[in-house]
């Protein structure tokens, strides 16, 4: 087979951008395809080529077959990555680029046809000898069945879309009522999100673990695992922070678990990067899930722990290569942490956040001054905008130590210096994951955010230690401001004012008077308390962002200057300080405190998005928990219930209406 010499890229943002780089040090020419939407977007900057394929709406442009032909013929293109999502997992496309003499940088038709479908790959996996989750793998036609068939399994059970990824079409029902409800509900994401409406039903399995096994296989038979990644960290069974390898696996179980997942590729004649799923229980049973026939999303932490770039052995493999190592050169190597950026707002229960970049400042990656790697996978970039129409993911932000700790430690440093701004996002959420204590034992099922966060997230309160190091800090950046007034020009020069060293700080509940004594080398914070903290930094006002050096540890911090208040956010912390002299502080408790507007009558659409189902009149009585209407942003359903009881007074908005974040819906008498 001939080397592979231009390759079109069938898909957008990160990914497509991640396998640009990888072509680019191959040598090999690359072309980027494009929607209305993606028209500025960073992969079509990257790309040697870009061809414009379509409206917004991905069902128009990124999994039009025709549209990707055309642009293939336009180029001469000779291979296609799909990367994953849109067409990556479809047969019929990779049949199609058979048809033209397009080389499919994935696996074999077959075994997209065979794995790709959760019903037949389960199926397959029984017949092969594997453990398989118990469930009802025909289709299923309608919610009734769905609720008997539920009900035999016995609850909880998981609804899943055939078709499905990324956790789109997925519902986890514990009733009758439930089930009924996610069985509709998954079938429209299904079929808005891939083109398939087919259901399959099974058992929920309680207080897993998602581990996944990576395989790799050439078209000369030799087919290898590469370890696996620990993958349980997930909110509404989207993935949301993966490492490699897991805390939980031993050798013996990672073995077993690896040679059955080759044994399940082989018997269906796979090559290609592939990863093969399971659910593991807390005694190390394991059981098959899936098989995505493409690369993962979390691949990065595969190639930071083994050395090996899965989008080039990919190219080579589909170019006709041989492997050129063997399962005893695979080695895991340290520890790996991916942190999936999302436009999703934390404080919002991570609802789709839509709009500009105004700031996009991800830190600095390659190996760090401490030994640690730093990795950042994106598609965006400062000004660029996040659309509707997409997966919210922002970028992927990976961290390498020798071992798990320093890992974790690395990330939430990495986190710490990730600027991003003008949207809702959940950085703030990753960060407060990384100082968990569970988390950070290791001790981790799918249901950690869950358990862990029941309420949502409202952000992470400081304690009395952390509320000092941002009160010093608050007191520094004071500090810097009033020297600099205080040099302002045209000043007499016996009248220059001396700026104070006695002040009153107050954040999140905290409120304290302080004295900043200045040091040779920075500065010290003595509290009411009588302790005190050393604080330096070269922060200068204008900077969002700077290292501080509090008490002997190195934090990054990212600043606004908010009026004459400064918003700090570290950790996962976002607190307002004010730093007033103590007569202003004693002037200010007498304030009167401004309540917020009353909102409790009314249904506010609680992000952008399209209103795609209104189910109730002016007029109405509804109970609590009655659906109201239905939300669809960024591929994904949201049903909006009532609260409690009332009467409709006025609906708002109609079917089809495009709604930004907090406007109206209905009102309630």
């Amino acid at each position: 087979m001939a080397a592979i010499k231009k390759i079109l890229i069938a898909n957008r943002g990160e990914i497509a951008c991640r396998v640009i780089r990888t072509a680019r040090k191959m040598g090999i020419a690359t072309v980027a395809v494009y929607s209305d939407a993606d028209r500025d977007a960073l992969h079509v900057r990257d790309a040697d080529e870009a061809v414009h394929i379509g409206p917004a709406p991905s069902n128009q442009s990124y999994i039009v077959i025709d549209k990707i032909l055309d642009a293939i013929r336009q180029t001469g293109a000779d291979a296609v990555h799909p990367g994953y999502g849109f067409l990556s997992e479809n047969a019929a496309f990779a049949e199609a680029l058979e048809r033209e003499g397009v080389a499919f940088i994935g696996p074999p038709v077959k075994a997209i046809q065979a794995m790709g479908d959760k019903i037949t790959s389960k199926k397959i996996a029984a017949e092969a000898g594997v453990s398989t989750v118990p469930g009802h793998m025909s289709l299923i036609e309608d919610a009734e069945e769905a609720v008997k068939i539920s009900a035999s399994i016995g609850y909880p059970v998981m609804i899943k879309a055939s078709a499905g990824g990324g956790g789109k079409g997925m519902r986890i029902a514990w009733n009758d009522a439930e089930a009924r409800e996610g069985f509709q509900s998954s079938r429209n994401e299904a079929k808005n999100s891939f083109g398939d409406d087919r259901i399959f039903i099974e058992k929920f399995v309680d207080q897993p673990r998602h581990i996944e096994i990576q395989v790799l296989g050439d078209q000369h038979g030799t087919t290898l695992y590469l370890g696996e990644r620990e993958c349980s960290i997930q909110r509404r069974n989207q993935k949301v922070i993966e490492e490699a390898p897991s805390p939980f696996l031993d050798a013996a179980t990672r073995k077993a678990m690896g040679e059955q997942a080759v044994a399940l590729a082989k018997a269906v004649g796979y090559f290609s990067a592939g990863t093969v799923e399971f659910i593991v229980d807390g005694n190390r049973n394991f059981y098959f899930l899936e098989m995505n026939t493409r690369l993962q999303v979390e691949h990065p932490v595969t190639e930071l722990v083994t050395g090996i770039d899965l989008v080039e052995q990919m190219i080579r493999v589909a170019s006709g290569e041989k492997l050129s190592f063997g399962q005893d050169d695979v080695k895991l190597d340290g520890w790996a942490i991916e942190s999936r950026l999302y436009a999703e707002d934390p404080y919002r229960n991570f609802l789709p956040s839509i709009g500009r970049l105004t700031r996009y400042r991800p830190p600095a990656e390659g190996r760090q001054d401490d030994g640690t790697v730093v990795r950042n996978d994106t598609g965006v970039f400062e000004g660029g905008e996040i659309s509707m129409y997409y997966d919210p993911m922002i970028a992927k932000l990976c961290a390498w130590a020798p071992d798990r700790v320093a890992a974790i430690d690395a990330m939430g440093k990495a986190l710490d210096d990730f600027e991003v701004d003008g949207i809702g996002h959940n950085l703030p959420f990753l960060s407060a994951v990384m100082d968990h204590d569970r988390f950070r034992s290791g001790n981790i099922t799918t249901a950690f955010i869950a358990e862990e966060f029941p309420e949502g997230f409202s952000g992470v309160h400081p304690d009395a230690a952390a509320a000092k190091k941002l009160a010093a800090i608050a007191v520094l950046i004071n500090q810097a401001l009033q020297e600099r007034a205080a040099q302002i020009s045209g000043t007499i020069g016996n009248h220059r004012r001396i700026p104070a060293k006695d002040w009153v700080v107050t954040l999140a509940g905290f409120e304290e008077a302080v004295r900043l004594e200045t040091l040779p080398d920075g500065a010290s914070v003595r509290f009411a308390d009588g302790t005190r903290l050393s604080v330096a930094s070269a922060w200068a006002p204008g900077r969002q962002h700077a290292r501080f050096h509090v008490g002997g540890e190195i934090i990054g911090v990212k600043i606004n200057l908010v009026g004459s208040a400064i918003r700090l956010r570290w950790r996962g912390m976002d607190v307002t300080a004010r730093v007033r002299s103590p007569r202003t502080a004693e002037l200010a408790r007498l304030m009167p405190v401004k309540l917020p507007p009353d909102t409790s009558k009314m249904l506010l659409c609680p992000m952008p998005g399209v209103i795609t189902s209104v189910s109730v009149k002016a007029g109405d009585a509804v109970e609590a928990g009655q659906t109201l209407a239905t939300v669809e942003a960024m591929k994904m359903e949201n049903v909006l219930k009532a609260e409690r009881q009332g009467v409709v007074k006025r609906v708002a908005a109609s079917q089809g209406q495009s709604l930004a974040v907090d406007e109206l819906i209905m009102e309630f008498e």
